[in-house]
């Protein structure tokens, strides 16, 4: 496998909803986790699932300093420290889904995954998990993604049809949940 990884606290908090945090140790030989992100997802309400991910023991815990180069992006404190992280363990894949940090990732030429990209390479590395009921159980969790990008990417790559526009539209209908309503966070579309 090969796979070391360094994590933000989106796709931690995402993937534990939805009782899938166990994806990324079937996938990731090394995986750490910066001590912000660790405090951003301790804040939420005691029964997490996110929270009981991160303090089961199954992530490196690493403190990192802020590098001057990344805070210059005015990027939230986790994907800072994520992102002041990468640099010093040369051939980690930072894994994180915020728009900003993903481009201040790639100006700095890290390798980078979002949760779209764990969903697939799961469903690729033969794992027994339908990439697109994984993904529709984001979405009715709160996670924003945009249904073209997933369209494609699960079609591309593994062979999927996101083709479920009744429990779809019913998702899409509910309100959008804001970042401290009962522990969920709604986050920005992925590219």
């Amino acid at each position: 496998m090969g796979e070391r990884w360094v994590l933000n606290a989106s796709p931690i908090i995402v993937l534990a909803r939805v009782g899938r945090a166990f994806l990324f140790d079937a996938l990731a030989d090394e995986i750490v986790v910066p001590r912000a992100v660790i405090e951003e997802i301790e804040v939420g309400p005691a029964g997490n699932r996110a929270r009981a991910a991160v303090s089961s023991g199954r992530f490196a815990v690493v403190s990192a300093p802020r590098l001057p180069e990344v805070l210059s992006w005015d990027l939230g404190r986790s994907e800072t420290t994520v992102l002041s992280h990468a640099p010093e363990y040369a051939g980690r894949t930072v894994i994180l889904d915020d728009a900003a940090a993903r481009k201040c990732a790639r100006s700095f030429g890290n390798s980078l995954k979002g949760t779209l990209a764990v969903v697939i390479l799961a469903k690729q590395r033969g794992l027994n998990i339908s990439a697109a009921e994984v993904l529709l159980a984001l979405l009715e969790g709160g996670f924003r993604m945009d249904e073209g990008i997933v369209h494609d990417a699960l079609f591309r790559t593994v062979g999927e049809e996101w083709d479920q526009p009744a429990k779809r539209r019913s998702v899409l209908e509910r309100p959008r949940l804001r970042p401290g309503t009962a522990g969920r966070v709604s986050l920005s579309p992925r590219a």
